[in-house]
């Protein structure tokens, strides 16, 4: 049995209105979007000292190329920067902000038995 076009646009249109107001926004690109090189630097604890790597940033949500650890996050419309950085069980909180200009900083804290923290400076890329 075929469901008559008008009937199926309704339904869809019921369908989407029930929805939460989050899943109607249309994604849009991010003034921040794009390739970032992150330094991140340990002032306490018994982490590395110092690590480089790129961070690509696509509608506002972060994430890392490389298979050696994961980074999610997400970069704020007014440049504010809340992201996790994993690796199994081991895992630090980032947070700080982008500047317009293709610059930014913040810092970063351990979650778990190994406290380390630290710092964070980021450039936009080409």
């Amino acid at each position: 049995m075929r469901i008559p076009t008008l009937a199926l646009a309704v339904s869809t249109v019921a369908i989407t209105a029930t929805l939460p107001a989050e899943a109607k926004k249309v994604a849009v690109p991010s003034r921040y979007d794009g390739n970032w090189s992150i330094e991140v630097i340990t002032e306490d604890g018994p982490c590395d000292r110092a690590y480089r790597y790129g961070v690509k940033i696509n509608r506002g949500q972060a994430s890392y190329a490389g298979d050696d650890f994961d980074v999610s996050g997400k970069v704020a419309g007014n440049g504010s920067v809340r992201a996790t950085i994993s690796r199994g069980s081991d895992s630090a909180s980032v947070v700080g902000r982008l500047d317009r200009e293709g610059a930014g900083n913040g810092t970063w804290t351990t979650n778990g038995p190994i406290r380390c923290s630290g710092r964070w400076n980021a450039e936009r890329r080409s």
